[in-house]
């Protein structure tokens, strides 16, 4: 990890594309601007983990969970009925 010392309104080019500047600093807090091009993703890093689990999560329940609350058939052959829908009495 490259550790650099900024002040506020300096700046770190990263590749030529992304440029970090320093908006900020405060008591334990650091408040960053990001310009990067559009097909280059930025987020917090939280917020990706959590989406990552978030996938693993429905990737790993796709065999027979996500297709019950959709209203299919389940791979037993079982159909729940959707919210509201009486059992039995489905219109396609």
């Amino acid at each position: 990890m490259l550790v650099i010392r900024r002040h506020p309104g300096e700046t770190i080019l990263i590749g030529g594309e992304i440029e970090l500047e320093v908006i900020e600093c405060g008591h334990n807090r650091v408040k960053l601007g990001i310009r990067a091009p559009q097909h280059i993703p930025v987020m917090r890093g939280e917020v990706m983990l959590t989406r990552d689990q978030n996938i693993s999560a429905a990737q790993s329940m796709a065999g027979g969970a996500i297709p019950a609350v959709l209203g299919r058939p389940a791979p037993g052959g079982a159909v729940v009925p959707l919210l509201g829908e009486t059992p039995g009495k489905r219109t396609a």
